[in-house]
């Protein structure tokens, strides 16, 4: 199939932040786009405003007109996270449309640019957009589909279809989406257990990324942490095999310092160092991210001089690390980690940032199923925070499992003080408490919390 081939498409899921990536790049070149999502958000608005037609209720007969009336001119693009029983994606299934899921799309996209694709289990959304901005920052064409909204751009999309553009995609290991994908450069951050439901067990994750590794271009160039080399590299891999890290790999970040809550560092490679970067944003995590960015600009041709005003300038992820308030008085940072080795990096790092001061971390689960395969973890993780207000697990696409609770995780949390709260008590739980420093943390609609929160303490504090 050509993507030319069509005129219509149709997004079922076209709110998640990967669709809508895709469905910027179709109105971006044309097309007639369309879609249906589950309920209305801020990202929902923009796309309405950007053209799209979106509607909130699964009904066949919202199907618009366009789709409907010509079969063999629309293509149906969706995300694997809907349910099996979902009535419109049942029904042009069964008339016999053209169903693509969204990796496969993204795959037959990036088949027209040099790619570079990021893949990890933790750190490709912030990696990716660290890649793109350094590139942009310093003047080169970009396409970038992003798994987050770039703060510097205020977008998960930036279109270039110029023959000299690089892409810049995440490579998803849900539902092993990345296997679409064949780049030229590319970055694996991390391979921690995480969707065991798709997977099984961990050994069937790895070799996922063994999979995406082998789909690099024989030319191309792989760049790895270096202390998940041994697990993921073996004689099969093709590409050229590069490490990065904090104070280990090939291409390294050392004398790591922090000062006025920014992370400075040295950068190293075989022919280059650059002393002194300054971060933007805050995260030991984030320097390993950095340093990873950094060695595909000096890949592309970018000069030292580009490399520390890109990285002096990358201002992160909505939800990676976002600070809302940072005053003498208050701190407030929300964060959309969700699984134990991302709640460990955020409170680690959190913790070094502000040593003296009591960290409230309100934590809501995501997924029934990661909530039972890391029970043990989570509670490890969030016990970093000297205080732990639990929220009810988010479901997403899941439906309940009997036993699983946010209770799992309660009773083994060993902080100072520690709480079960519901989404719609939290701001009358906070008032009862003394704040110094506030994390909201999770993948799930605890975002939709952010504001209430922050206005409970700009008025407490009088920020």
């Amino acid at each position: 199939m050509k993507l030319t081939d069509y005129h219509s498409v149709y997004f079922i899921g076209i709110g998640g932040i990967g669709m809508s990536a895709l469905a910027r790049w179709f109105v971006h070149n044309g097309y007639q786009v369309s879609g249906y999502d589950r309920t209305p958000t801020k990202l929902t608005k923009v796309l309405e405003q950007e053209g799209m037609a979106i509607h909130y209720d699964d009904n066949v007969e919202n199907i618009p007109a366009d789709v409907m009336d010509n079969m063999e001119k629309s293509l149906v693009v969706y995300t694997p996270a809907i349910p099996a029983s979902h009535q419109e994606f049942n029904y042009l299934k069964d008339k016999g449309y053209t169903i693509k899921k969204r990796s496969a799309i993204l795959g037959m996209i990036s088949e027209h640019f040099f790619t570079v694709a990021v893949a990890g289990t933790h750190g490709k959304t912030t990696t990716s957009s660290m890649v793109a901005h350094l590139l942009k920052s310093a003047g080169k064409d970009i396409t970038m589909f992003l798994g987050g909204l770039a703060t510097n751009y205020d977008s998960n999309f930036i279109a270039n279809e110029s023959d000299k553009a690089v892409a810049i995609v995440e490579a998803d290991e849900f539902d092993r989406s990345f296997l679409t994908l064949s780049p030229d450069l590319a970055i694996v951050t991390s391979a921690d257990a995480d969707h065991l439901d798709i997977y099984g067990d961990k050994s069937h994750l790895e070799q996922s990324f063994k999979e995406f590794i082998n789909k690099i271009k024989d030319s191309g160039k792989l760049y790895i942490n270096d202390k998940i080399v041994n697990e993921l590299v073996d004689h099969t891999a093709k590409a050229e095999i590069n490490t990065y890290g904090m104070n280990r790999g090939q291409f390294l970040a050392s004398n790591v310092t922090m000062e006025n809550g920014f992370f400075q560092f040295d950068y190293n490679d075989k022919q280059t160092r650059i002393e002194r970067l300054i971060l933007g944003v805050p995260g030991f995590h984030n320097v390993e991210n950095i340093t990873a960015a950094i060695a595909i600009g000096l890949e592309l041709g970018l000069s030292d001089d580009q490399i520390r005003h890109g990285v002096e300038t990358y201002s992160g992820v909505k939800r990676r690390f976002e600070y809302q308030l940072r005053t003498e008085q208050i701190v407030y940072v929300d964060d959309y980690a969700h699984h134990p080795v991302e709640i460990n990096a955020f409170l680690t790092s959190l913790k070094a940032l502000y040593p003296d001061r009591k960290v409230t971390a309100i934590f809501q689960p995501h997924l029934f199923t990661r909530t039972r395969d890391f029970a043990d973890g989570f509670a490890e993780s969030l016990s970093l925070a000297d205080e732990v207000i639990l929220l009810d697990i988010y479901p997403a696409r899941e439906e309940p499992i009997e036993g699983v609770t946010s209770e799992l995780l309660f009773k083994d949390i060993t902080s100072e003080a520690k709480e079960l709260c519901s989404k719609e008590h939290l701001i009358e739980c906070l008032k009862e408490k003394e704040l110094e420093v506030v994390a909201t943390i999770g993948a799930g609609d605890i975002d939709k919390l952010v504001e209430p929160v922050k206005e409970l303490l700009n008025n407490r504090y009088h920020v």
